[in-house]
């Protein structure tokens, strides 16, 4: 029989009656271990434990938060390989590559790095009137709701800097991938005081209950723009802070004159890191009248040659979609595509089985209006559109309701920093796409999401700004 996986509450493993069987993307009819199914009372009692436990955390000194978050960079680093394996079983990334290990070597960076910044106290005046400094105070229960992407590494995202900020953190992790989750969370609450980290897992009601509870001071929240929209509805109810990364239909542009030989692989893994299951991944990309058909076969020349399989294999390089829903998304935007008379190059046509593999694909003749375009495909398909204009492909790339990443792509330095300074995007990368790293500020514009995370100015999103005005 399968494992079982448990909940963490307040330091205790804490059992359900009711599990879900997860199974291997890569090979449906393996049910990798079964995940606790949450209710309620569940949701209660971890608000509760954490409740508790922020009492005195909120006390604690910076050496205690700094330990603490060291810690859980040692908790990554020491059981990589057991959660590596573990993530990619249910999540389908490959071991090697960018894939689990690549993740759970993430987590400890963005843990290690998170524990060497703080928040200091700021003198606004010092006068023979005044003396004002503003402080930062931790708000309290961090309710935090992880997608399956990359389901360590943003669960890490969210819980250093609400450690590190003197918070206390409940964690709920997507349905499709609790189970290395539920191991992470267990072992870091193993090594911090008992209520700091919280884990319930279960369906989307678990995470409804979670933003919808009086007790939650923050929401942190990585998924889609439908969910998103629900999470900050509810947190109006009671003007939570949130801070919402949403997705996004990331473009690419490449300028006239490019010798694409020279970015075709940054363009390649720009869009296929993860499978293409990554919310900054370059998900359009635009190529001027006299480098398209060279991007083409460029681009199809690099698919063909990269090795697709089962993750625990050694050899692989990217891995199968990790869910039915998202594999039919891509299936049927791929053939809406070919439908409308975009070409597919290379791809286009899965080799069926008990699995989610979709193999890299490559759309030519793809133009604005056309579903792959328009619309988020995460995953292993890529539109191409050929443009003559570049201000024409400026409006294109700005011209969809997200605002992520955008990158450009050329060689003169003058016309990349003019396009950059034009696209609209919370990231604009220039010869590259997917740029993140735990001293840069990300997050998104329009339906890409609110707020920020990483750096200064992501650990001040968990605190709230104290005023201390004294007269001379």
């Amino acid at each position: 029989m399968a494992k079982k996986y448990d909940m963490t509450i307040g330091g205790q493993t804490v059992a359900t009656d009711d599990y879900i069987e997860v199974r291997n993307p890569a090979n449906t009819d393996e049910v990798v271990g079964l995940a606790p199914v949450g209710n309620n009372s569940h949701v209660n009692q971890a608000i509760s434990a954490a409740k508790d436990a922020f009492a005195t955390w909120r006390k604690s000194s910076d050496e205690e938060r700094v330990a603490a978050v060291q810690t859980i960079a040692k908790v990554c680093e020491d059981n990589a390989e057991e959660l590596a394996e573990l993530l990619t079983k249910e999540q389908g990334k490959p071991l090697n590559g960018n894939g689990s290990r690549f993740e759970l070597g993430g987590c400890a960076g963005w843990a290690g790095y998170t524990s060497s910044i703080g928040l200091s106290e700021k003198v606004l005046e010092d006068s023979e009137e005044s003396n004002i400094v503003m402080q930062r105070h931790p708000l309290g229960v961090v309710g935090s709701i992880t997608p399956w992407n990359w389901p360590l590494m943003i669960a890490i995202w969210h819980i250093a800097p609400g450690v590190r900020t003197g918070n206390t953190v409940v964690i709920k992790p997507s349905p499709y991938t609790p189970l290395s989750t539920l191991r992470m969370v267990q072992l870091i609450a193993e090594a911090l005081p008992p209520g700091v980290v919280n884990v319930v897992s279960g369906g989307d009601e678990i995470g409804a209950q979670l933003t919808d509870h009086d007790d939650i001071n923050k929401i942190v929240f990585t998924g889609s723009l439908a969910t998103g929209k629900k999470v900050m509805a509810c947190a109006a109810k009671r003007v939570t802070p949130v801070t919402l990364e949403l997705g996004g239909n990331d473009a690419g542009i490449v300028l006239p004159g490019t010798d694409v030989s020279q970015f075709a692989e940054g363009l390649f893994w720009g869009s296929m890191l993860n499978s293409g299951q990554t919310c900054g991944a370059l998900k359009r990309l635009y190529v001027h009248d006299d480098q398209y058909d060279a991007a083409c076969k460029a681009m199809v020349e690099i698919a063909q040659a990269i090795p697709m399989g089962d993750g625990m294999d050694e050899n692989s390089i990217l891995g199968p979609l990790q869910n039915k829903q998202q594999f039919d998304i891509v299936s049927n935007l791929v053939n809406d595509a070919r439908d409308n008379g975009a070409k597919v190059l290379c791809g286009g046509d899965p080799q069926g089985g008990n699995n989610y593999f979709y193999p890299v694909t490559i759309v030519g003749d793809a133009v604005d209006g056309m579903r792959l375009v328009d619309e988020e495909q995460f995953g292993t398909a890529l539109p191409i559109i050929r443009y003559s204009d570049v201000d024409d492909a400026i409006a294109a790339a700005n011209g969809l309701d997200y605002g992520l990443d955008a990158s450009v792509w050329g060689h003169d330095k003058d016309q990349l920093a003019d396009v950059a300074g034009q696209l609209e995007a919370g990231t604009v990368l220039i010869n590259k796409h997917i740029g993140i790293a735990p001293h840069v500020p990300f997050g998104g514009i329009k339906g890409s999401g609110l707020g920020v995370e990483f750096g200064q100015e992501g650990l001040e999103a968990y605190t709230y700004i104290k005023v201390i005005n004294a007269a001379a």
